[in-house]
């Protein structure tokens, strides 16, 4: 039998896995059932905004998938196998040295190198796993197709911690065999993704409001000229980053307890908030006329400022996508079964293929220009279905419409 012959009846995958019959079975099975290991691959897609993430058994000769979660459609599922020298996890093998870039296009050491260009790897992060008496075991890798801030200190930072504590739970997992120990552990691990949560979105508002103040301040006092142009285009991209916060947020919020939660109110103040949100956007585009017609003439149960946050999320989107200059219109009508407001802008048409997925979290259109995370419209139809409602969206005569539908529910 020849080298490759004997490479092909080596590799294994995902069916060798489901039949029980994996060379790994018992790695595989181990981190496929961690609901530790999930958390910490859902945190590090949620910190790096990398869209794939896994854990993976790694040999002088072996490559092996144990836990992943796909956000690009590599199609690698658990016991999926790659050839050991098609991966950058090779090296972390033999050197133990972590392999990171932001962008394979600008790197210094890995610009052109073969194995990104065939798999399409633009940013990549493999940190080596090892157990407690130092044997390594394998790699946490995080995986995009587009450029991410995976070297930033503190985001090594974590994933050093998550890869070291992914080896000390190979030590629990293969020791410990009481269930109530092992619950008790992943109880350990979902508070630390929540801590987690909760201090990034804190130390963020905070670093937020604040320029937000100073920029009210600024308008206060005399400016120059150029200063005068300068301040709303300070305004708009605070107004951005704190949208782009609360989307963060929620989207964390919304998986960690199972779905967006809502606090719906009789007779709430929905046209007071929609009518916020609209000066709030008007103010940070001055290239378009945001015009707004609400006419609710009788009363809506509904939580309003999530409602509001759904109506922002589809206005931004409108400001990304409308032609300059155009008109941007926001509507509302309450008829005898529901409420409907709807956001309308003139500009190209979505494609037929990205409308399907439109709502679905992390989906862009190609031209935003690396605007967002792709969260808006997502949490936008989140908030819709929360309240049993959805988001619809039609392409007509150069304007596209969102609307945002509820039931009319008794007040």
């Amino acid at each position: 039998m020849d080298d490759e012959t004997q490479l092909r009846a080596t590799i294994q995958d995902h069916a060798a896995y489901l039949l029980g019959s994996h060379d790994f079975q018992y790695d595989i099975d181990m981190l496929a059932g961690s609901e530790t290991v999930g958390t910490l691959l859902e945190t590090v897609m949620l910190a790096t905004n990398m869209r794939f993430a896994a854990v993976a058994r790694v040999t002088a000769d072996r490559w092996v998938a144990c836990r992943t979660v796909d956000e690009v459609n590599f199609g690698l599922s658990a016991g999926d196998e790659i050839g050991i020298d098609q991966t950058f996890c090779q090296s972390v093998h033999e050197t133990s040295e972590k392999v990171l870039f932001n962008n394979v296009a600008t790197d210094d050491v890995y610009r052109n190198h073969p194995i990104a260009a065939q798999f399409g790897i633009v940013s990549y992060a493999s940190i080596p796993i090892k157990r407690s008496d130092g044997t390594f075991f394998g790699t946490l890798c995080a995986i995009d197709t587009e450029p991410r801030d995976v070297k930033n200190p503190r985001v090594v930072a974590m994933l050093e911690l998550f890869a070291d504590t992914i080896g000390r739970s190979l030590e629990t997992e293969e020791r410990l065999e009481a269930q109530e120990q092992l619950v008790e552990h992943e109880r350990q691990m979902a508070k630390m993704q929540e801590e987690f949560v909760a201090v990034l979105g804190h130390d963020l508002r905070n670093s937020v409001a604040a320029m937000n103040a100073g920029v009210r301040q600024l308008d206060r006092e005399p400016l120059s000229d150029k200063a005068r142009k300068i301040l709303p285009l300070m305004g708009s991209s605070i107004h951005r980053m704190s949208e782009l916060i609360e989307n963060i947020m929620l989207h964390a919020k919304a998986r960690l307890g199972g779905g967006i939660r809502i606090s719906a109110t009789p007779d709430a103040p929905l046209y007071d908030a929609l009518h916020q949100i609209v000066e709030e956007v008007r103010a940070t585009v001055p290239n378009h006329e945001v015009t707004v017609d609400l006419q609710f003439d009788r009363p809506v149960s509904c939580d309003a400022p999530r409602v509001a946050q759904a109506v922002s999320n589809l206005l931004s989107n409108a400001v990304r996508h409308a032609d300059p200059g155009t008109e941007i219109a926001v509507c509302g009508r309450v008829s005898d079964a529901e409420v409907e407001i709807t956001v309308s802008n003139h500009g190209r048409p979505i494609p037929d293929g990205l409308r399907q997925k439109l709502f679905q979290p992390y989906q862009r259109g190609d031209d935003t220009a690396g605007e967002g995370l792709g969260l808006g419209l997502h949490i936008a139809s989140s908030i819709a279905i929360a309240h049993s409602g959805q988001v619809d969206v039609t392409c007509e005569n150069g304007v596209t419409t969102f609307i945002f539908r509820l039931p009319l529910l008794a007040a």
